[in-house]
Formats: structure tokens, C-alpha cells, sequence
């Protein structure tokens, strides 16, 4: 079955070309586009796509707005956005994961990035570019008040060393199959920690996970991965 993308941006050209892009795909159809936010917002009721592709700065509705109401009218089968971002929109990004976004995209994303990032939003799994997760580092950074390490600690309660560094992992954005190969793990071994860390955590998704991770400070600006896992 195909995974069903309605494509919601101001600019004709980038409509065109992301809608060039996925329907190359055998396994993506687009079936529809919005030029704002308020179109995307009634065509999401009208055709139940599995992906909407949602940029921030538009007309009428905003983005940011056209998620939050799609995401909290859901009915039947759940509509996921992934939004599409610039390095001009931090204030946004927080506001469109309290929308109820599945993930994030820079718009010099390339062709091969945006049909991966609709399979995966469409698979139930949620998209943060490594660029993204790195604004979003920065923005926490400015930002947000400290937390203290024994806050930190005590939320980390029954997290393992492993597991906690594919929690740091995951929040520079990487898959589960670039995380096997830094951790010199298989891609299931992988799966199944970030399952644990899902339940441990109560988080939803990945997005989750990473907003957790910067909240609480395990990366910083500059963190890379060591090898500090047992």
C-alpha cells in the first residue's frame, strides 16, 4: 500500500519539486497540496493522508498552527506531519514539537532525504535531521534554565551506561542502523534499547527522546560520541 503525502508550502516551485521527488517512488503518492496553513489543515480532514509535509512560514495559517490542529483532530487513521525547516526558524522548532510534529527537515534537504524521512514518519518512527538537532542543542542552550545533575541522575533511574548513550545517539538525530555501527552493535540490538528507553522514559517517540536528552543536559554543544559505552 502506498503512503499517501498531501505537500503544504506558499511556493509553487517547492511544491513541484518535493512532489517530483516522491512520486518517483513506487511506494509514495501524493495526493494533494496546500499553499497554506488553513488549506492543509481542511485538506488533511478531506483525504487522510498518512504524511503531511508542512512548511512553517505560510499564509492565512502558519504552520506551526496547521499541525496543532491537524494532530488534535484526529480521526480514523493518524495524520503525521513533518516539518520543514531553516536555520532563520529556531523559535519554531520547540513550538511545532508542542504541535505535535513526528519530525523535522531542513528545506536544502536533499531529494533522497525527504522520500526517507516520509517512509519513516509513515512507519511510525519520528525524523530529526542531525542539522536540526543541533539548533535545537543551541536553542536549549540559550534558552533554558539548568538543571542540576542530581535532577538529571534521579531522572535517569534504571537507564543503563548502553542505553544511555543511544539516548545521546538518538539525539543527534541518527538512525537506528548509524547508531549500530558507532556502538558496534546490531541494527535489532539498537531497536530494542530505544524500546526501553521509550517505556523507562515514557516518552512517545524519538522526537521525545531528544527533547529529553537536551532538557537534561546529556549533550551539549561540541558532544561527540566516545567511546564510553561499556
Amino acid at each position: 500500500m502506498s503512503v499517501r503525502v498531501l505537500v503544504a508550502d506558499d511556493q509553487p516551485l517547492m511544491r513541484a519539486a518535493m512532489r517530483t521527488h516522491l512520486q518517483m517512488e513506487p511506494d509514495i503518492a501524493v495526493v494533494g497540496e496546500a499553499a497554506d496553513g488553513a488549506e492543509a489543515t481542511r485538506l488533511a480532514r478531506l483525504l487522510s493522508p498518512d504524511v503531511v509535509v508542512m512548511d512553517v512560514r505560510m499564509p492565512i495559517l502558519d504552520g506551526i498552527e496547521a499541525t496543532r490542529r491537524i494532530t488534535a483532530t484526529q480521526s480514523g487513521t493518524e495524520v503525521r506531519v513533518l516539518v520543514m525547516t531553516t536555520f532563520d526558524l529556531d523559535e519554531y522548532i520547540i513550538e511545532a514539537l508542542r504541535a505535535g510534529a513526528s519530525g523535522f527537515l531542513v528545506k536544502d534537504a536533499t531529494g533522497e532525504e525527504l522520500v526517507r524521512a516520509v517512509r519513516e514518519i509513515a512507519a511510525g518512527q519520528a525524523v530529526l535531521s542531525p542539522s536540526v538537532t543541533r539548533r535545537l542543542l543551541d536553542l536549549r542552550g540559550r534558552t533554558l534554565p539548568p538543571i542540576s545533575s542530581s535532577a538529571t541522575e534521579r531522572a535517569l533511574v534504571g537507564i543503563t551506561p548502553r542505553e544511555r548513550m543511544v539516548l545521546k545517539l538518538v539525539a543527534q538525530g541518527l538512525s537506528n542502523e548509524r547508531i549500530a555501527l558507532a556502538m558496534g552493535l546490531a541494527p535489532s540490538s539498537v531497536k530494542t534499547h530505544v524500546g526501553h528507553l521509550l517505556a523507562k522514559l515514557e516518552c512517545t517517540d524519538r522526537v521525545q527522546l531528544a527533547v529529553f536528552a537536551y532538557e537534561h543536559e546529556l549533550i551539549r554543544p561540541g558532544w561527540r560520541n566516545q567511546p564510553d559505552e561499556p
